[in-house]
C-alpha cells in the first residue's frame, strides 16, 4: 500500500515539470505571432501570411543580412507546424515542448524535419507539389524602371516618387465571389450515377476602382547594382478577391558627366598637356562625395595611358569593400609648333 502515494507523487511530479516546460516554451514569441495571425487564423489566412513574410525575407532579397535570414527560418518553421492540423493541434494544448514530444515518439511526420526551401517551393510553385486551385490570384506587378545618381549609388540616398493606382472602394448593390466549383452526383438510373460539376458563388459587397495617388519614398543603398529590384509589397495593381501584386522599382544607372560605372568600377578620362606628360604633373579630380584623390605623376605619361587607383571605386553592395577608379590619360599636342620650338625640342630629345 506504500507504493500507491510514491506512484501518484510521481506523476503529480512530472506533470508539474510538463506544464513548467509548456509555460516556458510559451513565454516566448509564440507561432501565431511570427505570422502575424490570430490564434484562429483560418488555413487560408496563415497561408497568405505566411506567402507575404517569405517573399519579404527570402534570403535571395536578403543577401548578407543574417536578420532576415533568421527570421525567414522562423516564419518557415512556424507555417510547417500551423499549416498541419495535427501539430497545430498539439501546439495549441502543449506548445512547443508537446511538438517536441509527438515527433520523438514517432509522430506523423518523425517530427520538425521538413526543408525550408520543400516549404518554400511548395507555396510558391517550384516544387509543383501546390494544387492550382489552393493558389491565391494576384494582381499584376508594377515595374518601374529608376535612374539613380552615382552619388546616391555610392553614398547612399532617397528618390520621392509619384505614385498612381486604383484602388478598391466599396460600390451599391451586391456581386458573386468566391466563386469554385463543386462535384457532386446525380442518379441517372438504377445503380447507376454520374458525377457533375456546379459552380458555387457567394454574394460580396459590390465595388468599384478609384485612382488615387501618393508619394513612394524609395531607398537607394549604397553599391546597388543596374537591375537591382527595391520591391514594395501589395503595393502594385489590386486583384478582386486575391492579393494585389507588388511594385517593384528597378535601379538604372544615371549618367554622369565625370565618371563611367562597369560593375564595382569607376572610370574616367584626364587630359594633360604634352609638357605634363613628360616631365610629370600634379593633379586631384573631386570623387562622388567630394573628397580629392590625388592623380599626379613624377614620370612620363604615355597618350591613352591607363592607371588603377585601388579602393577608389563603388562600394560592394552588403560589403565594406570598394572596387577600383580607372583613369585614362588623354594627352593634349600641339597644333603647330615654331620653328625655334622645333629646332629646342630636336636639341633636347635628340
Amino acid at each position: 500500500m506504500a507504493s500507491r502515494p510514491r506512484s501518484a507523487a510521481s506523476a503529480i511530479l512530472f506533470l508539474l515539470l510538463f506544464s513548467c516546460d509548456v509555460l516556458i516554451s510559451l513565454a516566448g514569441q509564440s507561432y501565431y505571432d511570427i505570422l502575424q495571425v490570430p490564434k484562429g487564423a483560418s488555413d487560408e489566412q496563415i497561408k497568405r501570411a505566411y506567402r507575404k513574410l517569405a517573399l519579404k525575407y527570402h534570403p535571395d532579397k536578403n543577401q548578407g543580412n543574417e536578420e532576415a535570414n533568421k527570421r525567414f527560418a522562423e516564419i518557415n518553421n512556424a507555417y510547417e507546424v500551423l499549416s498541419d492540423s495535427e501539430k497545430r493541434g498539439i501546439y495549441d494544448r502543449y506548445g512547443e515542448e508537446g511538438l517536441k514530444q509527438h515527433a520523438a515518439s514517432g509522430g506523423r511526420g518523425g517530427g520538425m524535419g521538413m526543408n525550408i526551401q520543400d516549404i518554400f517551393e511548395s507555396m510558391f510553385g517550384g516544387g509543383g507539389r501546390m494544387e492550382e486551385e489552393e493558389q491565391i490570384p494576384k494582381g499584376d506587378d508594377v515595374i518601374v524602371d529608376l535612374d539613380a545618381t552615382l552619388e546616391d549609388l555610392y553614398m547612399g540616398g532617397s528618390l520621392k516618387i509619384w505614385r498612381e493606382k486604383n484602388v478598391i472602394k466599396p460600390a451599391p448593390g451586391k456581386r458573386k465571389c468566391n466563386c469554385r466549383n463543386e462535384v457532386y452526383h446525380r442518379q441517372i438510373g438504377p445503380g447507376m450515377f454520374q458525377q457533375m460539376t456546379e459552380q458555387v458563388c457567394e454574394q460580396c459587397q459590390n465595388i468599384k476602382y478609384e485612382r488615387e495617388g501618393y508619394h513612394v519614398t524609395v531607398d537607394i543603398e549604397k553599391g546597388m547594382q543596374d537591375g537591382q529590384v527595391v520591391n514594395f509589397f501589395e503595393d502594385g495593381e489590386p486583384k478582386l478577391d486575391g492579393e494585389p501584386g507588388d511594385l517593384k522599382f528597378r535601379i538604372r544607372t544615371a549618367p554622369h558627366d565625370v565618371f563611367r560605372r562597369e560593375g564595382n568600377d569607376l572610370h574616367t578620362t584626364v587630359t594633360i598637356t604634352l609638357v605634363q606628360a613628360l616631365v610629370g604633373f600634379e593633379k586631384t579630380i573631386k570623387h562622388l562625395d567630394e573628397h580629392l584623390v590625388d592623380i599626379g605623376s613624377k614620370g612620363i605619361t604615355k597618350p591613352k595611358e591607363v592607371r588603377k587607383f585601388k579602393g577608389e571605386g563603388m562600394p560592394v553592395y552588403y560589403n565594406t569593400k570598394k572596387g577600383d577608379l580607372y583613369v585614362t590619360f588623354e594627352v593634349l599636342f600641339p597644333s603647330s609648333l615654331t620653328e625655334d620650338q622645333k629646332s629646342k625640342i630636336k636639341s633636347i630629345l635628340g
